[in-house]
């Protein structure tokens, strides 16, 4: 027997327990032959397209789930044999389902996957092949599953009471009836569906409740020639179902039948009842040509016109497809075919014919004989050339021949096909375009070129173009005629000129950006109705003056060129966006506020403007400008006089200039301000006038002088205050704050102090950024602060959600390491967020596994794109990983630096003031290797580059639908770092497509703090016109010739280490309560209110390893450089020197006498909404040790309840969040109980070993956290929540010898610090580990728990991962 049953104790993972998985049976198994594995069969009584809220199977327990261990030959058929089950059925990606064929092969298929997603080594594949967490993934079913929707919506059948007529003549009678396709089918006998059926067509007809009879629904056909029936129905369940779908059908207004994505292998037998049918959708199945409703007798359908079998996996034409007679439009897109039959001339009455996705290269000359046909699809076949056969196809407008393998394009050909006027030939790899004769082609109209290997493109010839794309080649020159040219787009070349004759005076839109152009040709400023220019990322000196008083421009793009003056303006004009950012302009003209009338956009940053013109000649002012972008220039307080006259400005930055001051009286005049930039100046207060500009929803502030708050938190609408890196000291508040704040920044005011009162007032915020005190710290650490630190910058643009995430490690691992990483989910925040919280875990996990940099990097990726489960089968995110680590084969060397990518996320070293690009940005416009990949896999490319219109990137984490064009796997490269090195900078593709590399370098090189660095890269990318999304990261690096390799020494019990320079921590407060941050721990605090602490729990927990545990905390030895071979002992006491993982507990109400929460006053610094604590830990805050005063002892439980402000409030355990710097890394998790986990039969052992990344779970349920973590319902910020409740009992072990000195040692290590009490001091396990060479001694309270002085026993401690 090779397989056995197991009953899973968590269903909503369908995963075995991990000890029944890896037996010794098992492991002995595979170890004999890497060709040798285990797959996983499910039952069917599963739902395989759960809801998207739910996890798979989340309802049943899958005790029918069966692991069967077989080899890369064993085929379907033998393990059917075996199992005895009729067949086997594989899903990808949660999606469809399909029957395999007797002789393919399960295990060597899942090898297959894993292959060509990124895994190289055949005992990694071995090893994930075998790991539960790829079923979302790749999942073998050994019956097809049920899923009641789908059946729904193909057939409902029963045997209920009918009547037909409206009259009384026909009696109630029981009858079989069937709602199949367009058409309600009732039997003429109760029992069978033998002899004369009755069909009523109801499309166009009515359904309707029948008032006097319970469950009872009246069908009527349309027409004058109606019929009714009656149905009486048993249950309320049965009426409303068949109600619901017979009204989609009624509803109709043609004769359709929708059944795409259903897994189908043919249609429903009843479906051809329906004789009315006109539209049938197949898309999406598996359609087979046997079976009585195969593909063979479709011909039965008597009046169909339209049939779409796209993405069938045909392999070859359905040459019965060829008898309906009837079709007017076939699809047969993405079926594999090589060829189309002879037999396509039948189908005489065919308009549309689509084909695109084949591997056709060629085309039957009876096709040439569809008079009718009129569009034909032949996009991403292997064409190489145009078929001859479109001659005879007169009625044909448009050649739709993108992604084929044309490298030549004749014009001659074109001449003769004279009915063709819009050609795309787009990603053809085309090199040369030739005509041979001067014979002219008349009829092309449109013509798209984009995407090929063009070096130059003369179409003179083609004399009534109206628009040209021809983005992206190589092109040098371009000539065209110029008779009837409305558009033409032309960026992204190597074009100096353009020649266009006669002038193009049709010509309305122009784009020429990206290009080589030093000048505008003349023939520019003599058209005449040029509405939209674009020249930006050019090397022009100088715009004509004849072009600025065009009497037709709009919009004119010139930034990114050299231009240093603008011509005067003479004339009024129509001009209403003017882009002139990254010029070497001075000045502007002094007309062109009360010249230019229509102006509404004006964006003149990266100047040298020293001033600007006024807004009017007089008093009054008739400017309509609403947004002007003025930062990065040499401007004064004096320009804010001028700007007085812009009464219209809704938006306004003017950072990064040289404003001593904003005037009080001119900031009053611009009442409908809504936004509004004042960053990097020398600004010391913001004028208290700013209260009247009462639609302001965003005022941005940081790095300037300001030391007074200003009066902006009572203004109606705002929603986004950031005045870090200032020089605040206190914050007066009104009485009351409005209810639309929902971010604060206030990190990097070192002196800011913030009163209990306050932090009540901010507690509904969503997003809080603060600075914490650091703790007072006697000893000094020789830790990563010294070689690097670093700052991080999130903007959320003009979009409602924050889509990018940052990782931020600077003390990672167990030596001198740092993790940098940052994820952009685009228009997702869920995958970036899960990044966020496990990718660090992982890496150190594998890590473990692997020295090899492409190796450990590699896997990292595709283990993280595994662990996003079901969230990762339909979204994605762009993933930049930077590892900062010696080589391990030189243990005295310098330190290198590993970078992985997938997507747009970019890294760019500064390397002597130069940027040195680490990464490669896997989009299809920039990757010709990509794009080669994805074309010959067969993947359709929309026009503006994205593959099946979804996204850019060619390699994203997530995403597993659009497998195998979408891959995981990583871009790894790695630079040794040496003394040259200043600083990396990390940003997502929002950033670096505004600020270049070379502007990234210089302007972080201006400003010495990482943190202000970074604000200032995303203030920058937002002034330059990013509306998205934008994440930085700066990490200034000291790496000199100097630095000591050796791993930094851990302090004794009793003398902390001075961390890292703060950072924010993100902790999550709930609406209206209590939340105050400690002022004697080293981090910041960020309060998000939309997080609770076991959403981020769950999905932190998911990292915990699935692999094998780590021996101990010393599992990676400890790394020594030539200089210092013997540890250096810190403190009074000689300690074990090892790695430790520290561990805060926050939780809520819940006294351990019993009293319910409401009996007791609230604990500060315990955010408590009755049975949920809300906190986001945000992995930014791994850069830090958490430090905090011990807890207090139970001879402190009285005080607790009167003393409110007592700083070492005892924390009590109802919902309980720990927080564990493991490995440097925050993570937040928040666990199972611990009770629940000794009772655990596969846990016996659990409380004496840890995990290799720090945290305990059981071993069942570090499977997928991430997919528990999907079961719970959503909020409404896009987390994951999972359940929060815990038990009271989940509390940690202390030796009952150990528990007195524990007391002690608490009472001994509580010093009072000064100022503001810390309200927010968990405990603190903060040194030594718990070891246990003996089972588990009975629990002591939470409270009682503190760090054990004594350094002989070999200690470990238990992060509980929920």
């Amino acid at each position: 027997d090779t397989g056995y049953t197991c009953h899973s104790g968590n269903g909503s993972r369908g995963c075995v327990t991990r000890k029944t998985r890896f037996g010794s049976r098992e492991r002995d198994w595979l170890k004999g032959d890497a060709q040798r594995g285990c797959v996983c069969l499910y039952g069917g009584t599963v739902d395989p397209q759960p809801p998207a809220s739910g996890p798979q199977a989340s309802s049943t327990l899958q005790a029918d789930l069966r692991l069967v261990l077989c080899s890369t030959t064993t085929t379907v058929e033998e393990l059917c044999a075996q199992r005895e089950v009729e067949g086997l059925y594989l899903q990808l990606h949660g999606d469809l389902l399909r029957r395999l064929d007797p002789s393919e092969r399960p295990l060597q298929m899942v090898y297959d996957y894993l292959a060509a997603i990124g895994y190289q080594d055949p005992l990694r594949v071995q090893r994930e092949a075998a790991n539960s967490d790829l079923s979302c993934m790749i999942r073998f079913y050994s019956e097809c599953p049920v899923n009641a929707d789908q059946q729904e919506r193909t057939l409902l059948t029963g045997v209920f009471s009918v009547r037909k007529g409206k009259t009384q003549l026909h009696k109630w009678a029981e009858r079989q009836v069937l709602l199949c396709g367009t058409c309600l089918i009732v039997a003429s006998v109760k029992d069978s569906l033998t002899g004369k059926m009755h069909i009523l067509p109801l499309v166009g007809g009515k359904v309707e409740e029948v008032k006097r009879r319970q469950h009872c629904l009246m069908f009527s056909s349309a027409g004058p020639q109606a019929q009714t029936y009656f149905v009486n129905f048993d249950t309320l369940a049965d009426y409303q179902r068949w109600h619901r779908q017979a009204s989609k059908v009624v509803s109709q207004t043609i004769s359709l039948v929708d059944l795409s994505c259903y897994s189908l292998e043919e249609v429903p037998e009843y479906l051809f009842y329906s004789q009315d049918l006109t539209h049938l959708n197949l898309r999406h199945n598996f359609m087979s040509l046997q079976g009585p409703g195969g593909l063979l007798n479709l011909p039965r359908f008597s009046q169909l016109k339209s049939l779409n079998l796209s993405h069938n996996r045909l392999g070859v034409f359905p040459e019965s497809v060829c008898e309906i007679l009837t079709l007017t439009e076939l699809n047969l897109s993405c079926n594999g075919m090589n060829t189309v039959p002879a037999q396509i001339g039948n189908l005489q009455s065919l308009q549309t014919l689509s084909l695109d996705g084949n591997q056709l290269s060629f085309l039957p000359e009876e096709l040439g004989g569809l008079a009718q046909l009129s569009s034909l699809g032949l996009s991403f076949n292997n064409f190489p050339h145009i078929p001859g056969v479109l001659d005879r196809l007169s009625g044909m407008d448009k050649l739709a021949m993108a992604g084929n393998r044309v490298e030549t394009l004749e014009l001659g050909i074109l001449a003769r096909m004279s009915h063709l006027k819009n050609i795309d030939l787009r990603l053809n790899g085309l090199r040369w375009v030739k005509s041979e004769a001067l014979e002219a082609v008349k009829q092309v109209t449109q013509l798209d070129l984009r995407d090929n290997h063009l070096a130059t493109l003369d179409l003179s010839s083609i004399c009534s173009l109206e628009t040209l794309h021809c983005q992206r080649n190589q092109l040098r020159a371009l000539t065209l005629s110029g008779f009837t040219l409305r558009t033409l787009h032309a960026s992204s070349n190597r074009l100096t000129t353009v020649n266009i004759y006669p002038v193009p005076n049709q010509l309305t839109q122009m784009d020429l950006s990206r290009n080589l152009l030093e000048y505008l040709p003349d023939w520019v400023c003599d058209s005449r109705k040029v509405e939209v220019l674009d020249v930006t990322h050019n090397f022009l000196s100088e715009l004509p003056a004849r072009l600025l008083s065009s009497l037709s421009l709009r919009k004119l793009l010139a930034g990114n060129n050299r231009l240093q003056r603008l011509p005067d303006l003479l004339d009024h004009i129509p001009l209403e966006v003017l882009d002139l950012q990254h010029n070497k302009l001075g000045e502007l003209p002094e007309s062109l506020f009360y010249k230019a009338l229509n102006l509404k956009y004006l964006n003149v940053s990266a100047n040298a403007l020293e001033t600007i013109p006024p807004s009017s000649q007089s008093e009054e002012s008739l400017s309509t400008l609403q947004e002007l972008y003025l930062t990065g220039n040499k401007l004064n307080e004096n320009c804010a006089a001028l700007l007085v006259g812009h009464q219209n400005l809704r938006v306004l930055h003017m950072a990064y200039n040289q404003l001593l001051s904003f005037p009080a009286s001119k900031l009053s005049k611009l009442e409908l301000l809504e936004e509004l930039n004042l960053s990097g100046n020398k600004l010391k207060t913001i004028p208290s006038t700013v209260s009247s500009c009462k639609r302001l929803h965003t005022l941005i502030a940081h790095s300037n002088h300001i030391s007074v708050f200003p009066e902006i938190l009572n203004l109606p609408e705002i929603k986004l205050v950031d005045l870090s890196c200032n020089e605040l000291t206190e914050i007066l508040l009104p009485d009351s704050l409005t209810a639309t704040l929902h971010e604060l920044d206030l990190a990097g005011n070192s002196s800011l102090l913030l009163e209990h009162k306050t932090l009540n007032l901010f507690s509904h915020i969503t997003t809080l950024k603060l600075d914490q005190k650091p703790a007072m710290a006697t000893g000094d650490s020789l830790g990563s602060s010294t070689l690097w630190n670093h700052g991080y910058s999130e903007m959320s643009g003009q979009r409602n959600k924050l889509c990018v995430s940052v990782l931020a490690v600077d003390r990672f691992g167990d030596s001198v390491e740092a993790a940098y990483g940052v994820f952009d989910g685009d228009r997702n925040e869920e995958v970036p967020r899960l990044l966020q919280c496990t990718m660090g875990d992982v890496l150190s996990e594998e890590l473990l596994h692997s020295s090899v940099d492409s190796v450990y990097m590699s896997n990292t990726f595709l283990t993280s794109h595994r662990k996003l489960g079901m969230a990762g089968q339909k979204l994605g995110a762009s993933a930049l990983l930077c590892y900062i680590h010696h080589e391990p084969s030189e243990l005295g060397s310098y330190f290198s630096l590993t970078v992985a990518n997938v997507g747009s996320c970019q890294a760019v070293l500064c390397r002597d003031g130069q940027p040195l690009p680490l990464s490669k940005v896997f989009s299809l416009e920039q990757s010709t290797e990509e794009m080669d990949r994805v074309k010959l896999s067969k993947a359709i490319i929309t026009e503006d580059n994205k593959v099946s219109g979804v996204t850019c990137c060619s390699r994203l984490l997530g995403c597993s639908y659009l497998s195998p064009w979408v891959l995981p796997k990583p871009w790894v490269r790695t630079e040794p770092l040496c003394s040259q090195d200043e600083f990396l900078i990390l940003g997502n593709r929002a950033l670096f497509e505004r600020v270049s590399y070379q502007e990234a370098v210089c302007n972080v090189q201006a400003v010495r703090d990482p943190r202000a660095a970074a604000k200032k890269l995303c203030t920058l990318a937002q002034s330059y016109g990013c509306r998205d999304n934008v994440g930085a990261v700066v990490v200034s690096l000291h790496i000199g010739e100097d630095s000591c390799t050796c791993e930094p020494p851990h302090a004794s019990t009793g003398i902390e280490p001075r961390g890292p320079p703060p950072t924010p921590l993100p902790v999550t407060a709930p609406q209206g309560d209590p939340a105050t941050p400690s002022s004697s721990s080293g981090i910041a605090s960020e309060f998000n209110s939309e997080t609770s602490a076991s959403e981020v729990g769950s999905e932190a927990g998911s990292t915990a390893s699935d692999e094998h545990p780590s021996t101990g905390p010393t599992a990676r030895p400890e790394r020594r450089c030539s200089l210092h071979p013997a540890a250096t002992l810190w403190g009074p006491h000689p300690v074990l020197f090892q790695r430790q993982p520290s561990c805060a507990t926050f939780s809520s109400n819940q006294s351990d006498n019993g009293l319910d929460s409401d009996d007791e006053a609230p604990l500060e610094g315990v955010i408590s909404n009755g049975s949920k604590l809300e906190v986001e830990v945000d992995i930014h805050c791994c850069a830090f040790q958490i430090r905090s005063g011990p807890a207090a002892s139970p001879k402190d439980h009285n005080l607790d309840k009167t003393r409110s402000d007592y700083p070492n409030g005892k924390m009590r355990r109802q919902n309980s969040v720990v927080v564990s710097a493991t490995n440097g890394c925050l993570l937040a998790v928040c666990g199972r109980e611990i009770s629940d986990l000794k009772k655990s039969p596969s846990t016996s052992s659990l409380f004496g070993k840890k995990l290799s990344n720090g945290s305990v779970v059981a071993p069942e349920d570090s499977h997928n956290l991430i997919e528990v973590a999907l079961e719970a319902p959503k909020k409404k910020s896009g987390y994951f929540t999972a359940p929060a409740q815990q038990d009271p009992e989940d509390q940690l072990v202390v030796p009952p010898s150990l528990e007195q000195d524990v007391r002690e040692q608490l009472r001994g290590q509580s010093p009072m610090v000064p100022g503001p009490p810390p309200p927010f001091t968990p405990p603190s396990i903060r040194d030594p580990v718990w070891d246990h060479p003996h089972p588990p001694a009975p629990m002591l309270p939470q409270r009682d728990l503190a760090p054990n002085p004594i350094p002989a026993l070999q200690q470990e401690v238990y992060d509980t991962a929920l």
